[in-house]
């Protein structure tokens, strides 16, 4: 009896696997995807039915032939693919290939899934196998074939209007607006000032502070003080009539409780990751996939985790008891609630058979596997331990209290502080926030107070304040906007924003996107001229459809044909009525101080500049952030252009500063700024020209002859004037290298003359005795 072929994604999770499904199964990996479409223009085809042309993915045909191969001793295959869409997707391109190649003939076929890798729920999953699901895999297909025709018909586009090698996806492009549009807010936000004025008190020798919440009656608003003048007055009154002393009005004392987070989603980890660990969207999915696939812990590979990619927060019964069995064990019944907390899950498509991300034995504690744990894996397995246990821990309860003080007649300042009476599971774990600025009194404990007492006023405290703008996006509030207008799915989130940071559209500074130039004019082109497809709202439809079409609801070819035709149309309207001008420019209302023509902000290889509209009549520029006109050009001393006869002037392109001539574009007369070094060698293929030292556009030294163009000789080692003893060329080389040192070579291939100089001096000295 032969064995039977278990295929899962992974050569670290095949490994966990073949440890708990014995010697009867062999399991290997496919390493990801083994079919893509065929990269090139009508892999996708709308005109027949959406037709779509895969091919094999060549890095991965070895292991293709590895499981073809095992195949021909096995009785059965089991597809063992991730459980979701993707990992469907998957199992149906490798179930296609080996159909296709005929290597299933008298073979079973099997597809299982589970969502965790321990004994248990590898051999249950093997023993309730199924069939592949086709509305998960049309669902995919849906996907791919969307982003294939977004992508090979606007990036072709904004080559032609905008910069030759752009790119434009179907999710990445809201995913800029959202960053676009942020900083655009904080560029026309206004700041305003305005004043805080604070009682500084204290009672039973304890500092504490109370704000002015009435004055003369009025209350007091954010901007009601906004000057210096005004906060100076006010201050001078209050302490006119407070005598020395507040007088203690009002005591509301409040009972607060505070509920655990919910365990993690895909979305949820990423944010919490980045706020607590400052890991990236894509580091946190890999260390996650290590944790899930199986870390070795002393009895071979375990699995630590759930399955990552869920949008679900339900746990598993089973996983409950446990839990709640040991938060009783470790910190007594009373951090144990009544009931099992259940939380519901928002997102549509979340199935009831996936889990939230958690570990699979809450036994399996942080400390325990810490030393088989790298530093970043041990980093992440301790945040969604301590989720998941904090997720079935009792409430936290708050006292609240805040304390009413009158100044005079009609001032009220107050205080606000608050105890916690019952940590429950604030004892192991508590929810990060994103950009909080806190509030008074969210951590002050006050002292003692009763109605009726006078507080000792040590002064009254005025700040000057500004409003700020909204701020930019970090990696967890980028996730957490993707997430609530439905751009993408968790699980491309990831992908998304390391999507925009390759194509140079976004950066990230002090853990802050900001749009790069290029991403500005991107997005300003696609929100003028595609606003449809980059609206947060109709991109969010087209995931709840893509959705319907994995639950079967709704059929994947007529979804494609409802984006396609509007789409395409228009694709070929933008193509032949929007000029690059109309895109590249954007005309100011303001006019040039040179010549009067319209200014322009303007995207030039350097980024985007203010220019004049009647260029090249007209060359005023000036910076569009420092708003200051651009330098005058610094003018070469008596030297003209060898072919215009105009001045020649210092310039600065993408590869630093050159020589060019003042008459561009009508001459383009350049010359490198620093006179290349003459190494006193003749060049040895045209004998007319000397070998000059040069820097390439990237900074490396090379040699090369005079007279380039006209001979275009060239070495990258430094030339010396001798002749190669071995095939006589007029000249060779020094090179020097970790693993030989330094040594004269002929530049020769053919030849392969080379000599130690060391040895070479060696021999010559010894010679001299």
């Amino acid at each position: 009896m032969g064995k039977t072929l278990v295929i899962v994604e992974s050569p670290a999770k095949a490994k966990t696997i073949e440890k708990y499904l014995g010697k009867e199964y062999q399991v290997l990996a496919s390493y990801g995807h083994v079919r893509d479409l065929e990269p090139k223009e009508g892999a996708v085809d709308p005109s027949h039915d959406f037709a779509m042309k895969y091919q094999l993915i060549e890095r991965n045909q070895k292991h293709v032939e590895t499981i073809i191969k095992a195949l021909r001793y096995a009785d059965g295959l089991i597809l063992a693919t991730d459980p979701d869409r993707e990992g469907e997707a998957i199992a149906w391109h490798l179930y296609e290939l080996l159909q296709q190649g005929k290597k299933l003939e008298n073979k079973t076929m099997e597809r299982v899934v589970f969502h965790e890798i321990t004994k248990a729920a590898i051999q249950d999953a093997v023993a309730h196998p199924r069939g592949l699901s086709f509305d998960l895999v049309n669902a995919q297909q849906a996907r791919r074939a969307l982003d294939y025709l977004v992508g090979f018909n606007l990036s072709p586009l904004l080559w032609r209007k905008i910069r030759r090698g752009l790119s434009a996806g179907r999710v990445q492009s809201p995913a800029l607006r959202l960053i676009v549009e942020r900083e655009l807010e904080i560029e026309k936000f206004i700041s305003e000032e305005y004043w805080s004025v604070k009682a500084q008190l204290t009672s039973n020798e304890q500092e504490f502070f109370a704000r002015l919440t009435h004055y003369q009656g009025n209350k007091v608003e954010q901007f009601t003080v906004n000057n210096e003048a005004q906060a100076v007055a006010i201050e001078k009154d209050l302490l006119e009539k407070a005598q020395g002393h507040l007088v203690v009005t009002e005591i509301d004392k409040k009972q607060r409780r505070r509920n655990p987070a919910a365990p993690f989603t895909t979305s949820t980890l990423q944010q919490e990751a980045s706020r607590k660990l400052g890991f990236t969207a894509k580091r946190t999915m890999m260390v996650a996939q290590q944790l899930y696939e199986g870390i070795d812990i002393g009895d071979g590979a375990e699995g630590l985790i759930t399955y990552m990619r869920t949008d679900s927060v339900a746990l598993a019964q089973d996983a409950v008891n446990e839990i709640r069995e040991y938060i009783q064990k470790k910190y007594g019944a009373v951090d144990v609630p009544d009931e099992p907390r259940i939380y519901k899950t928002k997102s549509k498509n979340a199935q009831e058979a996936h889990e939230a991300i958690r570990p699979t034995s809450i036994h399996r504690s942080p400390n325990e596997v810490k030393r088989y744990l790298k530093d970043e894996q041990f980093k992440l397995y301790d945040l969604i331990w301590k989720r998941t246990l904090a997720s079935q821990m009792i409430h936290a309860t708050f006292d609240t209290v805040a304390v009413d003080l009158r100044c005079g007649q009609d001032n009220f300042f107050r205080a606000n502080g608050s105890v916690i009476t019952s940590p429950g599971f604030i004892k192991v774990y508590q929810e990060g926030v994103d950009d909080s600025k806190g509030e008074d009194g969210d951590d002050v404990i006050l002292p003692p107070l009763s109605v009726g007492d006078q507080i000792p006023l040590r002064g009254i405290e005025t700040k000057q304040h500004f409003t700020e703008p909204p701020p930019r996006y970090s990696e967890a509030t980028l996730v957490k906007a993707l997430e609530e207008f439905g751009i993408g799915r968790p699980s491309t989130y990831a992908s998304i924003i390391s999507t925009l940071q390759q194509r140079e559209y976004a950066i990230l500074d002090k853990k802050r996107f900001f749009p790069t130039d290029v991403g500005r004019v991107v997005n300003r082109f696609l929100t003028e001229h595609f606003t449809k497809y980059v609206d947060y709202s109709f991109t969010a439809n087209l995931e709840d459809e893509l959705d319907a079409v994995s639950r079967g609801e709704k059929q994947w070819i007529p979804l494609l044909r409802e984006f396609w035709d509007p789409f395409k149309q228009q694709v070929s309207t933008v193509d032949g009525n929007v000029q690059r001008k109309d895109v590249t420019q954007e005309v100011m209302d303001e006019a040039c101080p040179q010549c009067g023509a319209p200014l322009s902000i303007r995207l030039g290889r350097k980024g985007r500049f203010i220019g004049c509209t009647a260029y090249p009549e007209c060359d005023y520029t000036r910076n569009v952030d420092t708003g200051e006109a651009a330098k005058e050009p610094e003018v070469i001393e008596d030297r003209q252009c060898p072919d215009c006869q105009s001045n020649l002037i210092i310039r600065e392109g993408r590869y630093g500063k050159f020589i060019g001539c003042s008459n561009y574009p009508k001459c383009r007369h350049i010359e490198p700024l620093e006179k290349p070094a003459d190494t006193q060698v003749e060049c040895p293929s045209c004998h007319k020209g000397m070998i000059y030292q040069r820097k390439s556009r990237r900074g490396k030294l090379f040699y090369s002859c005079s007279r380039y163009p006209d001979c275009q000789y060239a070495l990258w080692n430094e030339p010396i004037n001798e002749s190669c003893p071995k095939c006589q060329w007029p000249i060779l080389t020094i090179k020097e290298t970790k693993k030989h040192g330094k040594q004269k070579l002929c530049p020769q291939d053919a030849c392969g003359y080379s000599v130690d100089i060391e040895e070479e001096t060696a021999s010559d000295d010894d010679g001299a005795h």
